[in-house]
């Protein structure tokens, strides 16, 4: 069992954690840790050599922010790290495009994620933006706002939908049908 920490030893902001430890696997730490420690804003980023789609469902589902490759660079450990720490979801591509291909090949619902229609015009594109997969500094490109502004929408997107970060507003749209993969 992960124990909490103490209030003179602070909780990290980030975990960088393994699929494959000794003692205990790391989709059970990261269970674990995200569990004792939901009030402290912990993330957990998963490193492992290990590029099965069962650890990475298992990874997300059991809290992990995100999900990398041994093989990726400094650089974008480095750049996942700050993703992830400033509350951010991070996949490595090769795990983005095996998602993506995996909701293609289901024949998914046709039915909005609950809570869509509530939002207002400005937060559905916002949020049709981000399932594209579309940065915070796209959207404002692209929607002539602020940085700001796109936070803010995007906050009361993930409140509307009951979504802990955007790679839930992607697997939602996918899985109830709102966005296809354009074929090859």
């Amino acid at each position: 069992m992960i124990t909490t920490w103490q209030a003179s030893n602070p909780p990290p902001d980030v975990v960088m954690m393994d699929v494959r430890m000794p003692h205990m696997n790391g989709i059970e730490a990261t269970r674990q840790i995200c569990a004792a420690l939901e009030t402290a804003s912990v993330r957990v980023l998963v490193l492992t050599t290990f590029d099965l789609d069962e650890y990475v469902y298992a990874a997300l589902q059991a809290g992990a922010r995100g999900f990398l490759t041994k093989d990726a660079t400094a650089a974008e450990l480095l750049a996942g790290v700050r993703v992830v720490a400033s509350g951010e979801a991070l996949l490595a591509p090769s795990v983005t495009r095996r998602l993506i291909a995996a909701f293609a090949r289901q024949t998914p619902p046709a039915t909005a994620p609950p809570g869509l229609e509530i939002l207002i015009d400005r937060e559905r594109e916002v949020f049709a933006l981000i399932i594209l997969g579309r940065s915070n500094i796209e959207i404002a490109q692209e929607l002539h706002v602020s940085l700001g502004t796109v936070k803010t929408h995007t906050g009361r997107v993930l409140g509307k939908l009951a979504a802990r970060d955007r790679a839930q507003f992607v697997i939602s749209a996918y899985e109830t049908g709102l966005v296809r993969p354009k074929p090859r």
